[in-house]
């Protein structure tokens, strides 16, 4: 994996692409998931990937099964590349700010990484707020590593997600640390890292990107049920972790014009200072959510590609 910070975009400026996806955004007046119940929320967030997210390769095969959790069982979605034995195994956590997503809205993304890399991929369907406020989603998390561990022994293994799925493959990697399970990589897409809020990004850009400081605020209020905020402690803010050493080899992938921008890039330096292997990647002109708005932003298909190609590299290539 190289390492170091890699800036690609102009700094200070939106992606062609990505403003025209924002000005049509505007112009259709669409409403945010904060307006939402949680169930409305659940249903136009899958309604719009649906739409959005990059197109699914063939040569993937794909089985739903569960796992043993802490409560219910933990519905996952296992990816197998059909040309040959996986070279390895990526723990996906899928995005939506702990309340909505599932296996569903992240299927291409995960057929995607498993076509490309050569990798077996486990999508991992984790307990959402405020049904289970956290900490079910971590203990989710946390159970879907030790199942990973026990269950693929001979082969490397990788943790992986997208915003509050980033969130949640950083807090494994501590605890992968912790418990002795050795991970090749953890790969954090724009992920929320501080709950504190207290970064110059999240005023800056709270408005008019797509993810706006009400849908942060709405979100945590749906995850963090019961709790005194902010939520400080590392399952939930993994920056402010006590110790940062020793963990897996990070990819860090922060978007310019995203609220979270800033908590992400400090991750990335926090465990860069730690000794970390880091490869932190800015996606200047990117919004939070590109990912899966692959099927038509170049950012949302470049940090898939960084992804692919670093985990790729990993494997061997």
């Amino acid at each position: 994996m190289n390492q170091g910070t890699v800036s690609i975009g102009t700094k200070g400026q939106l992606d062609e692409d990505v403003a025209f996806i924002l000005a049509k955004a505007a112009e259709l007046k669409l409403p945010s998931l904060s307006s939402m119940t949680p169930i409305e929320a659940r249903a136009e967030f899958a309604r719009r990937l649906s739409r959005t997210n990059p197109a699914a390769p063939e040569g993937v095969d794909a089985a739903d099964s569960a796992i043993p959790g802490p409560g219910d069982a933990i519905p996952i979605r296992l990816y197998r590349p059909q040309a040959a034995a996986p070279k390895g195994v990526l723990l996906y956590f899928h995005g939506g700010g702990f309340v909505v997503g599932d296996l569903d809205t992240h299927d291409a993304i995960c057929r995607v990484i498993a076509s490309r890399t050569g990798s077996a991929v486990v999508s991992v369907h984790y307990r959402l707020g405020p049904e289970h406020p956290y900490p079910a989603a971590i203990e989710d998390g946390i159970a879907a590593l030790r199942w990973l561990a026990a269950t693929f022994t001979a082969v490397p293994l990788a943790v992986a997600g997208d915003s509050a799925g980033g969130t949640m493959a950083a807090v494994v990697a501590l605890h992968a640390r912790d418990l002795g399970i050795p991970l090749a990589l953890q790969a954090l897409i724009y992920p929320a890292v501080d709950q504190s809020g207290d970064f110059p990004s999240r005023s800056r850009l709270a408005e008019g990107h797509l993810l706006t400081e009400t849908d942060i605020q709405w979100f945590t209020r749906q995850y963090f049920v019961g709790r005194e905020l902010p939520v400080l402690e590392s399952d939930a803010s993994p920056l402010r972790a006590a110790l940062h050493a020793g963990l897996a080899p990070a990819l860090v992938l922060t978007c310019g014009f995203d609220p979270l921008v800033d908590e992400g890039d400090a991750y990335a330096a926090a465990l860069t200072k730690a000794g970390v292997p880091v490869r932190h990647v800015r996606l200047e002109g990117a919004i939070h959510g590109c990912l899966g708005l692959a099927a038509y932003l170049a950012c949302g298909r470049a940090a898939l590609d960084q992804v692919c190609d670093t985990w790729s590299a990993i494997l061997g290539g």
